[in-house]
């Protein structure tokens, strides 16, 4: 699935939940996702590491839509087939 598509199913899903809770209330709930992910990492769970970057995925798009940001074009823009911090492919950089 192309990112465009992913982004615009998150919006036809979720857009009238997320408009009406708002940024604020959406950037948590991504924050909390974030915490199970990193415990799922931790129990080095694979099934629930994979459900987890799932859900992180999703509420990032969430944020988008309410932001109006296309996440292909942002990020396409940030990374644009090399490191944004040394310009090169694979990256270069120490850390």
């Amino acid at each position: 699935m192309e990112i465009s598509k992913f982004q615009k199913l998150m919006y036809e899903l979720y857009a009238h939940n997320d408009k009406r809770r708002g940024g604020k209330a959406t950037m948590l709930w991504l924050v909390e996702e974030v915490g199970e992910l990193a415990e799922a990492i931790r129990r080095e769970e694979p099934e629930n590491i994979e459900e987890e970057l799932a859900d992180c995925f999703a509420w990032i798009g969430a944020l988008a839509n309410l932001y109006g940001i296309d996440l292909e074009e942002a990020f396409l823009k940030k990374y644009p087939g090399v490191c944004p911090t040394c310009s090169q492919k694979p990256c270069i950089c120490t850390d």
